[in-house]
């Protein structure tokens, strides 16, 4: 019987503190520029700044994928091992099932990834924002008409999604730490931030607009 021992702890600290970190940096390089320009004044441009933000982000995101898959593939199926040891199971009907449902996880979970991505295009997606470039809008068509963050649950369940492919069980406990990371963040963090934002953005808009009003009445 597999034995917890086999367990390849290394990659599993790499895999839980890469998605928590990640998230972390980016709201933190984000609050610190929407307050400061930091990246702004160096790039001399709010664009520029967003799309080198963008850009860490996506290939941090790459290296947090490759941590995750590392873990994934590093850790054996406990599970599988144990009921083939106990039971002496066919396991090829589990195994062909737990595919399927990963296959349609990760469909599903791209489609939302894509769809929300097409939708909010790449400032929107990775923080403009923060930037000072902001959506002229609330964006309500698929996927945000069904869900309210569809891109964080699209990549969570592309995670669990290949956790069930890689039948590990290691995999689905750090996809739903992908989830809870996401939740935090987004809940906690990212959403009443940005909710302050648009606010802020909306009461210089009606001090500029009764400014005009007087001067016009004067």
């Amino acid at each position: 019987m597999t034995s917890l021992t086999v367990l390849d702890y290394n990659s599993i600290l790499t895999g839980i503190i890469a998605i928590a970190g990640l998230p972390t940096a980016w709201n933190i390089i984000a609050r610190n520029e929407y307050r400061h320009h930091t990246i702004e004044k160096i790039l001399k441009g709010k664009k520029r700044g967003a799309y080198l933000l963008a850009t860490a982000i996506f290939i941090a995101s790459l290296l947090r994928d490759f941590a995750f898959k590392v873990a994934v593939q590093d850790n054996p199926s406990l599970l599988m091992s144990m009921i083939s040891a106990s039971f002496s199971a066919d396991l090829n009907i589990l195994q062909t099932l737990l595919q399927m449902l990963g296959v349609l996880l990760l469909i599903i979970g791209n489609i939302l990834v894509v769809s929300s991505f097409c939708r909010l295009g790449i400032t929107g997606t990775y923080l403009g924002d923060y930037f000072g470039i902001k959506m002229k809008k609330r964006v309500t068509a698929f996927p945000f008409s069904h869900f309210e963050s569809p891109m964080y649950l699209g990549s969570t369940l592309s995670f669990l999604g290949t956790a069930f492919l890689y039948r590990s069980e290691v995999g689905v406990l750090l996809a739903v730490w992908v989830g809870i990371v996401y939740y935090v963040a987004t809940v906690y963090f990212e959403s009443p931030f940005t909710a302050m934002i648009y606010s802020e953005n909306k009461k210089a808009y009606r001090k500029l607009t009764n400014m005009h009003t007087l001067k016009n009445n004067s």
